[in-house]
């Protein structure tokens, strides 16, 4: 028989917040506020981004593996407490990311370019996208099933689906899972090449969007399959390999992905009280997703993407906003839908969040990430009591 699996603590930072608190107090305000950072592209123009607001402590050589020492910082005396009663063997570590550490490869190749040497800090492991799944393996003493997954933008995602899989079936007893990603030169490069970023604040599900915004940060979960107040109810995932980077614009696979979260929650689309939307703001993935959700759950499920707070976070995206999610659970109350208001007339009507948020009576809720490949996810996170 397959186990239920709980959340236990959390932490989450990013453009809204060094820690957990801070980000659920910007993330959930009457008033919120849109991302306020600036990253230059390669080739000279600057565009917002959801940088970081605050300095990491940490010395260690990449920025993700840095971040993933940050989130660690608050979790660690819930970490003791839950590996005291579990085996070492049985505490599973996985994360999602998309940069590990290619930010500080880049740096490494043109010192190499230019000296003609590798700086002697540089250690070539850390580009490794199972290199901060290791570093926070090796952090917290554990022997369990130690990976990275790397699926752009569902990663976060998908290693709490992944972590989760593991519980259930008993052949780990507890993990930590998440996403960490960071801003860096190959993926501001990237994007402005695909021509998909924007020079203003995004604008998801508006007539007048024009692109996404780059973010960075994490979240990291503890799972169980001890009780607790909180479930990951379910996940649904799904590939439709439409194309390398468009999405399949009927959605498909976003409905496929969702369809089979409830499925595996046991629970219907009317019994959902928030979806937190992937929401990248561009043109092709939210006509996409209007489509997906409109035929899932109609225009009654209240709805918002977070990414004009935090900008999209790209590997840490997924799991980070379902802390956003659970932030939702546990208040009452749900992130405000940012934008101008300005509908499209040729996209399916959804139900979006009110600029200054709303409360609700929530015990169930969801949340969708999409990426690159048609690759999907749909995570159920509800209150367990």
């Amino acid at each position: 028989m397959k186990r239920a699996v709980y959340i236990h603590e959390y932490s989450v930072a990013c453009a809204l917040g060094a820690d957990t608190d801070v980000v659920r107090r910007n993330l959930l305000s009457p008033a919120p506020r849109k991302l306020s950072g600036q990253s230059r592209v390669p080739g000279g123009w600057t565009v917002p981004t959801g940088s970081m607001p605050f300095a990491l402590e940490s010395d260690v050589d990449s920025r993700c593996n840095r971040i993933a020492d940050h989130l660690l910082t608050s979790l660690k005396p819930a970490l003791v407490r839950h590996m005291e009663r579990v085996a070492s063997a049985k505490v599973a570590v996985v994360i999602g990311t998309s940069t590990s550490g290619v930010g500080e490869a880049g740096v490494a190749f043109r010192a190499r370019k230019t000296e003609g040497q590798w700086p002697q800090s540089y250690r070539f492991a850390s580009q490794e996208l199972g290199d901060t799944a290791a570093h926070i393996a090796a952090r917290i003493g554990t022997e369990g099933p130690i990976f990275g997954i790397s699926t752009a933008c569902t990663s976060g995602a998908k290693a709490l689906a992944s972590a989760a899989r593991l519980i259930e079936t008993g052949f780990s007893e507890m993990a930590l899972a998440g996403g960490v990603d960071a801003l860096c030169d190959l993926t501001l490069a990237g994007f402005a090449s695909l021509e998909s970023l924007s020079d203003e604040v995004c604008n998801p599900f508006s007539a007048n969007r024009r692109g996404i915004n780059l973010g960075e940060g994490g979240a990291l979960f503890v799972l169980s399959a001890e009780p607790s107040a909180f479930r990951l109810a379910g996940w649904g995932e799904s590939a439709d390999a439409y194309h390398m980077s468009a999405p399949d614009p009927e959605g498909k696979g976003a409905e496929a992905a969702m369809r089979r979260a409830l499925e595996r929650a046991d629970c219907t689309a009317d019994a959902i009280g928030y979806l937190n939307l992937h929401g990248t703001a561009t043109k092709l993935n939210d006509a996409m997703e209007a489509r997906a959700v409109s035929r899932v759950f109609g225009d009654i499920v209240a709805c918002s993407s977070t990414k004009p707070m935090t900008g999209h976070m790209l590997g840490a995206a997924g799991a980070a906003e379902a802390a956003f999610t659970l932030m939702a659970l546990e208040a009452g109350r749900l992130p405000a839908h940012l934008w101008d208001g300005e509908r499209d007339a040729e996209m399916a009507t959804i139900q979006l969040v009110g600029g200054e948020g709303q409360t609700s009576d929530l015990r169930r809720a969801m949340s969708c990430s999409y990426a690159f490949g048609g690759n999907n996810i749909a995570l159920m996170l509800e209150k367990a009591s």
